[in-house]
């Protein structure tokens, strides 16, 4: 079969997806090791028969409404590469906000001490796009020093896979329920934390996206036990302290949180402690990113 009907043949397949053709190109894209110009240039090319296996088992598996990224186990993010499975949320455009705020934080912070080096916590690090992003994107990544935190040993595994991709040797990777095993303290700490309401998480997850809940319901104790909470801020309430217990004096916590709840969150952060705070809108101008310093 070539290209052509190959994408002839499974349009049809993927009519529930909003994005059908794109679909077909990343996954000939992936398998043939070839870019949108070579499809479009070699599209009476026959598909070899193992590729073209691998290709329908891949159909089948969109076709349930598991993501692309997770079928092909990458996503770019950043101009970078990461490997991502089911374990970890897929890096989403908008957060690539809180990498730019936190690139303008370490120069900042790098510029105000300059004969020290810059720790940098980044909590809930999933699949590490945020700190692996901002290490190699630093003209001061010669001064960081990042710990890459997780309660999940799953998303730490493919935090370090792509540690080891981006061939860095300045990322430590510990397992905690926020900082519980974290004694350290920061210059700069970042989160990308679960805050999804509890219902709306259960909505998200009926069309078949298999990413974890773990990583999106932001009402989850994450101890076993049952939250009261229904806003998605179980978890800001925890975190929010304790990122202002870990950092240094002058230092910068910065967080994503949903549109509906950002605005609470940046409460939460004020009623801590932190000074200078304020949101960030994200890519459609929802408010995405909060920011407040340790005075």
């Amino acid at each position: 079969m070539t290209i052509r009907e190959f994408k002839q043949l499974n349009l049809q397949k993927l009519k529930n997806s909003p994005s059908a053709s794109l679909d077909l190109d990343v996954l000939l894209m992936h398998i043939l090791d070839c870019d949108r110009t070579f499809l479009l240039l070699h599209n009476t090319d026959v598909i070899p028969q193992e590729k073209f296996e691998w290709l329908q088992n891949a159909v089948s598996k969109r076709t349930t409404g598991l993501p692309i990224a997770y079928i092909t186990g990458s996503k770019e993010f950043y101009g970078y590469s990461f490997n991502v499975s089911p374990s970890v949320l897929i890096p989403k455009p908008d957060t690539e906000i809180l990498v730019e705020e936190t690139l303008s934080k370490i120069k900042s912070v790098a510029e105000k001490f300059p004969s020290q080096n810059i720790q940098i916590c980044d909590m809930c690090t999933g699949s590490g796009c945020v700190a692996v992003s901002c290490n190699l994107s630093s003209e001061f990544s010669s001064r960081l020093n990042f710990t890459m935190a997780d309660i999940s040993p799953h998303a730490l595994e493919v935090a370090k896979s792509n540690v080891e991709k981006h061939s860095l040797t300045n990322c430590e990777l510990v397992q905690t329920n926020l900082f519980q095993n974290i004694q350290k303290k920061f210059h700069i700490i970042t989160a990308n934390p679960p805050y999804i309401p509890k219902d709306q998480t259960t909505e998200l997850l009926l069309d078949g996206r298999s990413e974890p809940r773990l990583a999106l319901d932001g009402d989850v104790l994450q101890d076993g036990k049952e939250s009261c909470s229904t806003d998605g801020l179980e978890i800001m309430r925890r975190l929010v302290p304790q990122a202002f217990d870990h950092l240094l004096t002058e230092g910068w916590f910065l967080t994503e949180a949903g549109e509906y709840n950002a605005e609470e969150t940046q409460k939460i952060f004020i009623q801590w402690g932190f000074k200078n705070t304020k949101i960030l809108p994200d890519l459609e101008g929802q408010l995405r990113v909060i920011i407040g310093q340790k005075a």
